[in-house]
This record gives C-alpha cells, structure tokens and sequence, in this order.
C-alpha cells in the first residue's frame, strides 16, 4: 500500500478491513462485520467487508464510504490527512480515534 495512514491517522495495514481483504480471509471479514455493525450500530455485513485503505482510490468498506465523518470532513476539506488541519487535536469528530490511539496522534504529527 502506497500510503497506509487513514485520513484519522490509523494504520491502514494494522485494519482488520484492510488485512480481510489483502488476505482474502472470509473469516476476519465476518467477525470484522459483526463487531463494526455492533459498535456502529448499522448492517455491516461480510461483503462490506473489502478495503484498499480508505485513502487510496480502490474499494472501501460500507463503513469508511458512506459512514465515517472523519474521512468525509477530510475529503471535503481536500485534506491529506487530519494531520493537515490547524485544529485536529481538539477535533470531536476525531476525539475518541485520539484518546484511545496514541499511534494514530503520532502518525498525525508525523
């Protein structure tokens, strides 16, 4: 992968989405699905489940395409990533990848 730092500042190759689909492994993909449908609250399914990394031009999983705030507002902004706004260590939208990853900041910063 050409740039494996997602628009929050996660590691795209570190992604279960990423690895299912890089893989080929039906079942990452289904415990993927189930575990994002719990915590999103949404019907994501195994076949959401196929990702080339959320900045690249290829797939992306349901989530990443039509759910995720943080990749929309950067693609809105034209940003590279959210390293590239004035204001992403106090971002809500961004707030709880930072407080819960603290690669994802230093990958930002970086």
């Amino acid at each position: 992968m050409k740039n494996p730092i997602a628009y929050c500042g996660l590691n795209c190759e570190a992604c279960d989405a990423y690895l299912a689909t890089v893989h080929d492994d039906q079942a990452l993909r289904e415990k993927t699905a189930k575990l994002w449908a719990r915590l999103n609250h949404a019907p994501i399914l195994p076949e959401h489940i196929c990702c080339d990394g959320c900045r690249g031009d290829g797939r992306k999983t349901v989530y990443c395409q039509e759910m995720c705030a943080i990749r929309r507002c950067a693609v809105e902004k034209g940003i590279r990533t959210c390293g590239d706004c004035q204001n992403f260590e106090k971002c809500r939208t961004l707030g709880a990848i930072l407080s819960n990853n603290p690669a994802a900041v230093e990958n930002l910063k970086g």
